[in-house]
């Protein structure tokens, strides 16, 4: 296949690219070693519905709950944040991946499952097409390229429970030194009487499982609990910066997704960056192919869109996991009606919209 794509890992960002690809007209071929698609799931499925709906996939029947907000909660305080609008939807992350797969496949992107590409594979695949590298944050294709490193990792620890929980409208998000060293625990409704509890810690400090087992065994937590044995459990790990290189345009080489550390560093989320990401290469293949503009555009496109609220994303995480006392500033925010102006403005994915909302807000409240 000359001057075709092939993409390493079919998991939703390069599944996301390879739609992109081919609705293009650009041959494409997703190869994947698994011989199940999305199994076993390892991520949650948390998306802001501004976020889902701007990736262009049809992911209703994928939807298992639908969130309105969140309870922060770090010491004795709690801060509550409750849109009147639902701001996020809980997914099937399976089924998310099945959804990305028909569309691909739909569109004309071949993917073939039970394939393992490494090593010498790669390099025959690099002779006679571009190479999109969507396998992920351990990315063979980064290694085996020299695409250099990602400076910092979480691990996660989660659990399904058969729990109602409290307000399906709300996850629960638990922050503190006490809780996580890195990230923070959690407890999302996940479906009717699907609880799901997890926790984060920085893959440098601190063992994942230790931490959800410390977690789940505090007052608070196993009382909501009450003995309930787990219905599925595993952990994975999370980029949370990215890699020093996402672009080879000498050897036509691409990273996209958790391959390329494009995340939230504030809560570890990436379908949505990834998957503009992959929208953002492909579009650069193609202009590549035309004769339009480098490969290397694409590294660029993505930097302008995504690298301040990636800051921002950063500087929250080294806030909320650097000892600074949570429960006296959640208790300022609640003093200064925060949560309010947060329901109405917040972003999930773009802090820096958040502020421009506010502005504007505050603008129009001018004389």
């Amino acid at each position: 296949m000359k001057d075709g794509v092939a993409v390493i890992g079919a998991g939703t960002a390069g599944l996301i690219a390879a739609k992109k690809l081919a609705q293009l007209g650009i041959p494409t071929v997703v190869y994947d070693q698994k011989k199940v698609l999305g199994v076993p799931v390892r991520a949650s499925g948390i998306l802001s519905i501004n976020g889902l709906d701007g990736l262009g996939i049809g992911y209703g029947r994928a939807i298992t709950n639908t969130l309105y907000g969140a309870r922060i909660h770090a010491g004795g305080e709690t801060m509550k944040i409750e849109a009147k609008k639902a701001m996020a939807h809980v997914l099937d992350r399976k089924g998310l991946n099945d959804l990305c797969h028909d569309e691909a496949v739909a569109n004309g992107a071949d993917v073939i499952l039970e394939r393992r590409i490494g090593g010498q594979k790669l390099d025959l695949l690099a002779e006679s097409n571009i190479i999109v590298g969507a396998d992920g944050a351990v990315s063979e294709v980064a290694k085996h390229f020299s695409m250099g490193k990602i400076r910092k990792y979480t691990v996660t620890y989660k659990a399904e429970f058969n729990i109602a929980s409290e307000d399906p409208r709300l996850v629960d998000l638990f922050f503190g030194k006490n809780i996580s060293d890195g990230l923070f625990g959690w407890f999302s409704p996940n479906a009717k009487d699907i609880l799901e509890v997890g926790i984060g810690v920085d893959s440098q400090s601190g063992n994942a499982k230790a931490a959800y087992e410390r977690f789940t065994a505090s007052p608070y937590v196993s009382g909501i609990l009450g003995g309930a044995k787990p219905i599925s459990e595993g952990a994975s790990i999370i980029p949370m910066s990215l890699r020093e290189k996402i672009v080879d345009e000498e050897r036509r080489v691409m990273l996209v997704g958790d391959a390329a550390g494009q995340v939230k560093p504030s809560t570890g989320g990436g379908i949505v960056y990834g998957g503009n990401a992959a929208m953002m290469a492909a579009e650069a293949i193609h202009d590549h192919l035309s004769g339009k503009a480098p490969l290397g555009s694409y590294e660029r496109k993505y930097n302008r869109k995504y690298g301040l609220d990636t800051w921002l994303h950063s500087a929250a995480n080294a806030i909320y996991s650097g000892g600074v006392v949570l429960d006296l500033a959640i208790r300022a925010m609640n003093a200064l009606g925060v949560p309010s102006f947060l329901s109405k403005y917040g972003d999930m994915d773009m802090p820096s919209l958040t502020f421009r909302n506010i502005f504007k807000a505050q603008d129009s409240y001018s004389y």
